[in-house]
């Protein structure tokens, strides 16, 4: 094939079998009703670490793909079947309730962990969820006695974080997050790592209140602070500073208990994770109750537990990078081995996450 062949991406014949693989792994079709791509799947995984080129056709669809593009079109696939589908809330979900601190809990529902500040000058909420889980946080709320919810800060973009902010908006809401977040709500999103496309968000869902750097809300006598970090988890999140409680969420920064995803289709990088987690360990203490964007409450001593495994584990792939070692080989090395007890049970298996940190690292 000749170099301008490579450049032949048959982009329409991709997206089209993205959208085809993800919407039966986000059914949780496996075994015999997955689609019969999977065995040329894998062959096309195997063989990517040994030739420059490869050539498939899908629906009569030529597609040609340089080495490095095919990477990423075989980890689009790969994600597709690692990503859960949490998507299906229903009304069967209970939202458990965890007092942090004075006057802020966190819920834990379907998707992100939500923050609460209840006081006299009403509720602030840090992340809302799911769209179909609304319902049963605002009863949540209910229950701490809090009042009509004023304030919505999101850390990020993602629906399981963003997606009540629609029903928050009708309440009487204010929705506050970085300049990135809108931007990326307000447009169709096609994530690479998840093999599907966002539709964008109602304009009652999208924030009304932007910030490029950091805000402040001077609220039931906090100082609720909402600093950027960036390329993180995407390239717009948002770590909230509870002042003087003592109190930080890190949104999906910190995945408690499991190993983490990155989305770097938007503008995600595992270094800036780390950094952005690094940064965050200097400006905490040991009494710092810290809410992870997934799982339990957590502290100071935890999130350096994390750092720790992701640098590592980072560090490990790019040696291996620097080598030359192919990305199949890497992954055969089994570099997270020492962690995967405390790490590896989560939606990302370590072989798979792997793969999306070297997808951050590789040039």
């Amino acid at each position: 094939m000749s170099e301008g062949e490579n450049r032949n991406i048959d982009v329409e014949a991709f997206a089209e079998f993205s959208a085809h693989w993800a919407g039966f792994s986000m059914l949780g079709c496996r075994g015999s009703l997955a689609p019969p791509i999977t065995k040329a799947f894998v062959a096309v995984e195997i063989f990517a670490s040994t030739r420059e080129t490869f050539q498939i056709r899908l629906n009569s669809k030529g597609l040609i793909m340089k080495k490095h593009q095919l990477f990423h079109f075989v980890l689009t696939l790969f994600l597709a079947t690692a990503i859960p589908n949490f998507g299906k809330a229903s009304d069967e979900v209970n939202v458990r309730t965890v007092v942090v601190a004075d006057g802020i809990s966190m819920l834990m529902g379907r998707g992100g962990n939500v923050a609460v500040s209840h006081g006299g000058d009403g509720t602030l909420i840090v992340d809302d969820d799911y769209a179909q889980v609304s319902k049963q946080i605002l009863s949540a709320l209910d229950a701490l006695g809090a009042s009509q919810v004023r304030y919505v800060l999101n850390t990020h973009w993602h629906a399981d974080h963003t997606g009540g902010n629609e029903r928050m908006n009708a309440v009487g809401a204010v929705i506050v997050a970085h300049d990135n977040v809108r931007e990326r709500m307000s447009h169709e999103h096609v994530s690479a790592a998840l093999g599907r496309t966002t539709k964008a968000s109602p304009t009652a869902a999208l924030p009304t209140v932007t910030f490029s750097e950091q805000a402040s809300l001077h609220f039931n006598g906090l100082t609720i602070r909402a600093e950027h970090v960036a390329p993180a988890h995407t390239d717009g999140d948002a770590v909230i500073y509870f002042e003087p409680a003592n109190v930080v969420h890190l949104g999906d920064l910190y995945f408690n208990g499991i190993y983490p995803f990155v989305d770097f289709s938007s503008g995600g990088e595992p270094r800036g994770m780390i950094a952005g987690v690094r940064g965050v360990l200097a400006r905490i203490d040991d009494h710092t109750k810290v809410i992870p964007g997934h799982g339990k409450l957590s502290n100071r001593g935890e999130l350096q537990a994390y750092h720790d495994m992701l640098k590592t584990i980072c560090d490990r792939i790019d040696v291996e990078i620097k080598k030359g070692t192919g990305l199949d080989d890497i992954v055969a090395m089994k570099l997270t081995a020492d962690y995967d007890e405390r790490w590896g049970s989560g939606f990302l298996s370590p072989d798979r996450f792997v793969r999306v940190l070297y997808a951050g690292l590789v040039d």
